[in-house]
């Protein structure tokens, strides 16, 4: 599935992906391949990323190693579209 991270600076990430765990209104949650359609409001917390992570250069200290080699990205906020295995995660 194909991840794009969006800030109001920049695109940070445009990746395909394993899965993408979000922080959202009522609790943490992970969306995986074929993955049902959602929108959703996320709050403060950790957006974290599994796959073959390549991050550019410019953006790498945004973002920090989790566990089993996730890469975490902190946002305060954000809204977030998952149609067709394409996310557009929109982050502040």
């Amino acid at each position: 599935m194909h991840l794009e991270i969006v800030s109001p600076e920049a695109t940070l990430f445009s990746g395909d992906v394993v899965s993408v765990t979000v922080p959202g209104l009522m609790g943490e949650f992970q969306m995986l391949e074929n993955h049902a359609p959602i929108v959703s409001l996320l709050t403060e917390g950790d957006v974290k990323i599994q796959g073959d992570i390549c991050i550019e250069e410019e953006f790498e200290d945004r973002f920090t190693s989790g566990a089993q080699g996730q890469k975490v990205l902190k946002i305060r906020s954000g809204t977030l579209e998952l149609k067709d295995n394409r996310i557009v995660l929109l982050a502040d």
